[in-house]
């Protein structure tokens, strides 16, 4: 079809994580849409870690879902175990996370691409832009010649562009292990006077799960009663249906050894130069800065249902191949262990991202989107989330419509653009909850709350989606009412408050002041009073229902403040800066203000108030300036 009708839409180039959502949001919403990869078989490859979510990771996958999006209802589908993360601490914490069945989440995404109407494949390796007058996209070459003609181009390369893997003293062009590197897209960027650079992650070795001995690990089990990502999954697998993961340590021994191989490492020799991910680094970056410490975990983790491969989470390496086959042997419960994959670093081309606006569309190339690790980010949740965004705005941008923003204050997706945005990466940028001043906000049990509505308006997420999230809003409100109106007498709960070492009851109040207290759940009342369980459960017994409404009332002080503080943020947020204001020539400004206020060119007051280096002072410059 292609060569007959090379027209599009929408084509998206690399079907990695970003790739697919960013097809998959851009077809759902009507968009005609092509997704061009180097190999169809590989679409949502999990080419590290075979999980999704984690902490503050589990709340990206879980407002992709809110929002219409592909990685949760496919993690459900292909997960083998589910965890809550952080349970000990407050919800703003909780974070869910799964480890999925690496073939079977690559089938299943594949499965749900291949069933929207308006998306259509190419397997061929991009390797040139069309564009108008150099400021406007109007499509792609491939290396086959073939030329596909679009009004919006996402780029998702990945770790492809430019790639070269790093095992020990050996190096060779790659994308990842046994795939070739994409070449041209940088150079063609690069001639549209884009700036790139360079970064770096890794992987560790794979071993066979038949030749460790688990009596020297501890194992780690799913959750009894797990929760999905998807606001659409009804049904999880048991405890008794899901996999173990496993954990173990290194030791002095260990370490010994890898430093053997340290004179023959890329990461020490100077074959690397560029950066990688701080919060992920690799074991012999572990061992060299951290010196004091003599061990490390690790967790052993299956690749899935129907195969004996792990993958040692925590060993990520570039060492030579005898040297981590060696320190392997050397971990108490691998004595015996085989390895099936050596562990490798790879460098890769990104483009720092002041050079894309909050829609991810390109400042410089009208239609021209990046998504995923081009951007500097690393992780499938970072990468997927943009993906999504990038999806939605260039299938906006099609329709000639105003591009979706989400705010700081409405999503981790937002604080992780506006971080690209305005602070930039100088290594791969990964997201916490620390980095969301709104995260008591933000929780992931709310996201369909926050943006069903907004995925629902815009053609993405299904009616279907949007009635489930008006049918909990409702249930939300009714037992609000009943909590606060229904009497509870201490006949009943001080038997349960004893229990809790709480103070009990000198009189019958309402059930709200004893839920306020931290120890005493939902639960726990209905266990201890009938009629009032009977109630609450005429009106909902859905686990997301109750765990909702406890949630709001035990934080609705903190939950209200931060409301406050976000209303007085949007004062600064809606107040737009025109994009042709010359900052050089108002004389006021820092000359750091004003460099990095031109570098980055920011659309609000809001966005400008993040960049480092713009002081107050600058800001009230530009607002005087603004207003005159």
């Amino acid at each position: 079809m292609s060569v007959l009708d090379p027209t599009y839409d929408v084509i998206v180039v690399g079907g990695g994580h970003a790739g697919s959502e960013a097809a998959g949001a851009a077809a759902q919403m009507g968009a005609k849409t092509l997704l061009i990869t180097m190999n169809l078989e590989a679409i949502a490859k999990m080419s590290c870690n075979p999980a999704m979510g984690g902490v503050a990771k589990g709340q990206l996958v879980r407002e992709i879902d809110a929002l219409g999006g592909l990685s949760g209802i496919v993690s459900d589908e292909s997960g083998v175990q589910f965890r809550m993360l952080n349970m000990s601490k407050g919800p703003a914490m909780w974070s869910p996370r799964c480890q999925s069945d690496r073939m079977l989440y690559a089938q299943k995404m594949r499965e749900k691409l291949e069933d929207k109407d308006h998306l259509f494949f190419r397997q061929d390796n991009v390797v040139d832009l069309i564009s108008e007058n150099d400021n406007e996209i109007k499509g792609v070459v491939t290396q086959t010649g073939q030329k596909f003609f679009a009004k919006s181009v996402i780029l998702t390369t990945g770790t492809f562009g430019n790639g070269l893997i790093h095992i020990g003293e050996s190096n060779y062009g790659g994308g990842r292990s046994g795939e070739r590197a994409s070449i041209g897209i940088s150079a063609a960027l690069e001639k549209l006077g884009f700036e790139v650079g360079r970064l770096k992650t890794g992987t560790p070795p794979r071993v066979d799960g038949r030749t460790v001995d688990y009596s020297q690990l501890e194992e780690q089990f799913g959750d009894e009663n797990p929760t999905a990502f998807s606001f659409l999954t009804e049904n999880l697998p048991s405890l008794e249906e899901q996999m173990s993961c496993w954990i173990g340590y290194t030791n002095e021994e260990v370490h010994e050894v890898l430093k053997e191989g340290f004179d023959r490492s890329p990461m020490f020799n100077g074959r690397i130069k560029s950066i990688g991910p701080r919060y992920c680094p690799s074991i012999e970056d572990k061992i060299n800065r951290f010196a004091d410490k003599d061990r490390h975990q690790l967790f052993l983790e299956p690749e899935g249902w129907n195969t004996y491969e792990m993958y040692l989470n925590g060993f990520s390496t570039s060492l030579p191949e005898d040297v981590q086959y060696k320190a392997l042997r050397t971990i108490p419960g691998f004595e015996d262990v085989i390895m099936i994959r050596p562990g490798y670093a790879i460098e890769y081309d990104y483009f720092p991202p002041h050079q894309i606006r909050r829609s991810l569309e390109t400042k410089s190339v009208k239609g021209l989107f990046f998504a995923g690790q081009i951007n500097g980010t690393t992780g499938y949740e970072e990468a997927a989330c943009q993906g999504l965004m990038a999806g939605i705005n260039a299938a906006l941008h099609v329709q000639e419509k105003e591009p979706l923003v989400l705010q700081r204050s409405e999503a981790y997706i937002g604080v992780l653009i506006d971080d690209l945005i305005n602070k930039g990466t100088e290594e791969p940028y990964r997201m916490f909850t620390s980095r969301a001043e709104h995260r008591i906000l933000l929780r992931q049990d709310n996201a369909d709350l926050r943006l069903t509505e907004i995925g629902n308006r815009i053609g993405l997420a299904s009616d279907e989606r949007m009635q489930r999230v008006e049918k909990k809003k409702e249930a939300i409100n009714k037992l609000d009412d009943l909590i606060k109106d229904y009497t509870v007498y201490p006949e009943k709960m001080d038997p349960m408050l004893e229990s809790k070492e709480s103070s009990t009851m000198s009189q019958p109040m309402k059930a709200e002041r004893i839920l306020l207290r931290p120890e005493v759940s939902l639960r726990d009342m209905m266990d201890y009073d009938e009629d009032f369980a009977q109630q609450v459960k005429d009106i909902s017994d859905n686990k997301e229902v109750l765990e909702q409404i406890e949630i709001q009332i035990k934080y609705a002080g903190y939950i209200e403040k931060e409301f406050e503080m976000v209303k007085e943020m949007e004062k600064q947020e809606n107040m737009s800066i025109p994009e042709q204001v010359e900052y050089s020539s108002i004389k006021s400004l820092s000359t750091e203000g004003a460099q990095k206020l031109s570098k980055i060119r920011p659309e609000t007051i809001g966005q400008a108030s993040r960049i480092s280096g713009v002081s107050a002072s600058d800001l009230s410059v530009l607002m005087v300036y603004l207003k005159n």
